[in-house]
């Protein structure tokens, strides 16, 4: 057989192979659901702690059937390190054939029993890798040339991840090459996993050093964007210095391209290229957090190391860009946390396993009423059924042992309860009339947070992070959404309507000390075009470079505006849909004609971390008196909280009904 004779034939057989394996997938891609039916189900997703050691297939498929049997619809699977820190522990290596190979049991074994599967792409977080290439690694700008001279630097070290004691390093978040070398390992090892249905890759909040972040070519880019050298306020350290705000401004700017094109669009882009979907929580990210969230697929939120009203930023984003699912990490450290190090690496939440579900309740009914609509618990520990050896130190433990209050049928219920809320809250679309511009350049502007307001001291310090802003009580019956400069650039406004995304708005609301100036000529171009604009405040340009075509273009937005100072709602010539004093947090699905409202119990208004044990069994209950403005008519009605209680109302042409939502928390052990 001469060669060339040979060559047809291999091809001729390739290509029959190549059409093998294209059915084969094209059979997997149907089966796999789409974007619009991700979390189907409704029912919670837990992470899944997988503890580095080694892993028992029988163990995999009995905490998939109990969490089935307990009303779960799916797990997160997340390898972290040993238990207690244990170096002489036997495990598999990270991403090794015999590790993918009980992972790939666990990804099947949740097909078979109609349980989702989502993956932390990497061990613990940030992303990190123990065979990192030198000049992949994070660094600040005082460590850049030690990368470049391949040292690891302290900002890179990782020391906890399923490898321990072996030290990953952390990879560079402003580098898509070196995120995309990082996929390709974790895209070899999880490479049988991403078949059958569809699977989420996870990204968990930002948690690499801010301060002084820095990547090759970061000065040059800089100089286009700004026209000035960044690198003397770097070399002084002064670039945090408050009389330095406005140049600390323009770093941000500039870093926040870097992380949006660099990190979360790569990221996502990663995802879709796999066969799977992205979610990703954006949150401490130092860049513009609502672009960043409209980038992935799921959006996810969490609480209550953040603010419950920081899941509207995720919900926005999820409106704009028409993201059907919002997730949120929930339960994290609910009563606080202990140091991981405490007691040589076994350190508990307090009062793990004595967790009240009434508590837990009011957490989940705060972030379903801040336009959350699908719960991942924190979490459940790899352990034998039965065993509670195994425990992480920041979560609500659920428990396969009986003796947990996060176990058995009282579970069950909890998440049926959350369950049907999700499922009403991803009824139709998010419901909107009030658009407002969010305060992005006075978060840049900042600088750092105030100690009173850095409750966990360790995870954050910048006001970037905008983990306490709210949208204005004085619209709140509007639903009101955040938007940004990035949407309002393609945004129109006809016929009374405002387009901004891929949703609607009547009005345009600001309320910021600072405001870019594209940004201000995109609002004077909306208002010219008829859109009611209420300003709180006149703003000021940020930055370290003024133009003086800004204060002409205030007067020229002056001239067009609704109402400048002390806007009031009397106003806007429209009524909100829910008017009412001192009203409860709620949220508002519109399904063609049909409201859903779900109106969460007032004491969540005042949940702060940590929870304070059994803080929900101080509700005396309460009652609002509402007007609900709706299909030509408004229609009083009287909200009436039992103690613990939310409230689900369907509003149609035929009035308005409240739906039983049949979940009564009870006292548990102490």
């Amino acid at each position: 057989m001469n060669g060339k004779h040979f060559t047809l034939i291999t091809l001729a057989a390739l290509a029959i192979i190549l059409v093998g394996c294209n059915n084969e997938l094209q059979k997997e891609a149907k089966q796999a659901p789409t974007t619009s039916t991700l979390y189907a189900s409704h029912k919670p997703y837990t992470r899944w702690w997988w503890f580095s050691s080694e892993i028992e297939n029988n163990d995999v498929r009995d905490q998939l059937v109990w969490l089935r049997d307990h009303g779960f619809g799916g797990v997160e699977i997340a390898w972290i390190y040993p238990m207690g820190l244990d170096s002489t522990t036997i495990h598999p290596d990270f991403l090794s054939p015999e590790w993918a190979g009980h992972v790939n049991f666990a990804k099947r074994t949740a097909d078979s029993l109609g349980l989702g599967c989502d993956f932390t792409y990497g061990t613990l977080w940030p992303f990190s890798d123990v065979d990192l290439p030198d000049g992949d690694q994070t660094r600040n700008y005082f460590e850049n040339n030690e990368c470049l001279n391949g040292q690891t630097v302290e900002s890179a070290r990782r020391g906890y991840t399923w490898d321990f004691p072996r030290e990953a390093r952390i990879i560079n978040h402003l580098d898509h090459n070196a995120f995309y070398r990082y996929a390709d390992k974790m895209n070899q090892g999880l490479a049988e996993a991403y078949k059958g249905s569809k699977s989420g890759v996870f990204v968990d909040s930002w948690e690499v050093e801010t301060e002084y972040l820095w990547t090759p070519g970061f000065g040059e880019t800089f100089m286009q964007d700004h026209g000035y050298d960044i690198e003397p306020y770097m070399q002084s350290k002064t670039l945090l210095d408050k009389e330095n705000a406005e140049v600390f401004y323009d770093y941000m700017h500039t870093l926040s391209g870097y992380v949006l094109r660099e990190f979360y669009q790569p990221f996502a882009d990663n995802a879709t290229r796999i066969g799977a979907f992205s979610r990703a929580q954006c949150g401490g990210a130092p860049t513009d957090l609502l672009t960043a969230f409209t980038l992935v697929d799921v959006p996810e939120t969490e609480a209550i190391l953040y603010e419950p009203c920081f899941s509207k930023i995720a919900a926005s984003a999820a409106t704009l860009a028409d993201k059907p699912a919002v997730t949120a990490e929930t339960f994290t450290c609910a009563y606080g946390w202990t140091s991981l190090r405490y007691k040589d690496g076994r350190g508990m939440s307090p009062y793990q396993g004595k967790e009240q579900i009434a508590d837990l309740k009011l957490i989940c009914d705060a972030l379903f009423a801040n336009g959350t609509n699908q719960i991942i618990w924190h979490g459940f520990p790899f352990n034998k059924v039965g065993d509670t050896t195994n425990h992480f130190y920041t979560t609500c433990q659920i428990s396969t042992s009986e003796d947990n209050n996060l176990s058995g049928n009282d579970l069950k219920e909890f998440n049926d309860y959350m369950a049907s809320v999700s499922e009403y809250m991803r009824k139709g679309k998010n419901y909107s009339d009030m658009a407002v511009y969010m305060p992005l350049e006075d978060a840049w502007m900042g600088g750092a947070y105030p100690d009173s307001m850095r409750k966990v001291k360790a995870f954050f310090w910048g006001q970037y992070e905008m983990r306490f802003i709210n949208t204005p009580e004085e619209y709140k019956g509007m639903q009101p959404l955040w938007v940004n400069e990035h949407f309002l650039k393609s945004a129109t406004f006809e016929n009374g309507v405002l387009h901004c995304g891929e949703t609607d708005f009547k009005a345009l609301y600001c309320d910021v000390e600072y405001m870019e100036m594209s940004a201000l000529k995109e609002i004077i171009r909306l208002a010219e075009a008829g859109l009611p604009v209420v300003m709180a405040r006149i703003p000021k340009e940020p930055g370290k470079t003024k133009h003086a075509e800004y204060d002409t273009l205030l007067s020229t937005l002056n001239s067009k505006l609704t109402t400048t100072l002390n806007s009031k709602l009397s106003t806007l010539n429209f009524e909100p849909l829910i008017k009412g004093n001192n009203l409860p947090d709620f949220w508002i699905r519109e399904d063609n004609d049909t409201y859903y409202i779900f109106i969460a119990n007032p004491m969540t208004q005042t949940i702060e971390y940590p929870l304070d044990y059994c803080y929900a069994f101080t509700d005396p209950g309460a009652t609002h008196e509402i007007t609900v403005n709706h299909h030509s008519k408004s229609e009083a009605y009287t909200l009436t909280f039992k103690p613990m209680e939310s409230i689900m109302l369907k509003v149609d042409a035929n009035g308005i009904e409240q739906i039983d939502l049949g979940f009564e928390p009870k006292r548990m052990n102490e």
